[in-house]
């Protein structure tokens, strides 16, 4: 069974809320990978960070598959059946529920967003098993209990929930900010839930040269951190083997083919941490 939003904007709403004049991060990343949701500006900012930094695609597609390992990691070996999934970008391959039903049929994902041209997908994101469950929620993570006040009721009650949070904390400004706000996400979930990040990192000139072409384009920027400051977020929590890492390095598939996940060398760092 699939649920939407109950307040169900219509298509008029939710065209007055997309801005096409200037780049937006779900649309710039879609065009990046190769999707079909964006705009001619969201395609002259790829093209102009292609130019500065071409390994960012590298980063891109290792970050999804860092999704891909962790969520089959956790829905496997962790026996997790519901996951928390913030910040849900635009619908591409193997998405957190297709990932996580593959494993366990019965698993439930409540993704949660609030860029109005997601939500107009959000139908295409919701195609859940029989067994399990997709909601969809409209929401903002700077408002975490209202988050958690509308996601928790729709869990299994005091089972582990998976909170991921994949490419969305650098846009928060404000190292403590973010780690405040994972602070009380993860307050609100039951004891043995995981925290999945991951996040670009400053770790070459050229993704912070990238980064800071972004940030002037007009769109929401995005901050990169030290790995530090990413390990930071896993503060108090048990670590996952290997612990914070190069998303290639997270558990990585037997015989990756790709040079760049042989050598592990990407600008982008992941954990995932158990609550005590």
């Amino acid at each position: 069974m699939n649920d939407l939003d109950p307040r169900r904007l219509s298509a008029h709403e939710l065209r007055s809320r997309i801005d096409t004049r200037r780049p937006h991060s779900a649309r710039f990343w879609n065009y990046f990978v190769g999707g079909k949701d964006h705009y001619p500006v969201d395609r002259a900012l790829g093209d102009q960070i292609k130019q500065i930094f071409p390994g960012l695609l590298d980063v891109a597609l290792a970050s999804r598959r860092f999704l891909g390992r962790a969520v089959t990691h956790l829905a496997g070996e962790c026996e997790v059946r519901d996951f928390l999934d913030i910040g849900t970008g635009l619908p591409t391959a193997d998405n957190t529920h297709e990932v996580a039903q593959r494993v366990a049929p019965d698993a439930r994902i409540v993704y949660v967003d609030n860029d109005p041209l997601v939500l107009a997908h959000a139908r295409a994101l919701l195609t859940s098993t029989a067994e399990g469950r997709a909601f969809y929620l409209d929401a903002d993570l700077y408002q975490p209990e209202a988050i958690l006040e509308s996601a928790v009721p729709l869990f299994d009650r005091d089972r582990p929930v998976a909170l991921m949070l994949l490419n969305v904390l650098g846009h928060v400004a404000e190292y403590e900010r973010a780690r405040e706000l994972v602070g009380r996400l993860m307050n609100g979930l039951p004891t043995g839930s995981y925290l999945v990040i991951s996040d670009s990192t400053a770790t070459s000139d050229g993704m912070i040269e990238a980064s800071a072409a972004y940030n002037r384009s007009g769109a929401v920027p995005y901050y990169v951190r030290s790995v530090e400051e990413i390990a930071g977020f896993f503060d108090g929590l048990e670590l996952v083997d290997p612990g914070v890492v190069e998303v290639t390095r997270w558990r990585p598939e037997t015989g990756a083919e790709t040079p760049w996940a042989a050598a592990g060398a990407v600008d982008a760092y992941c954990g995932v941490g158990r609550k005590r």
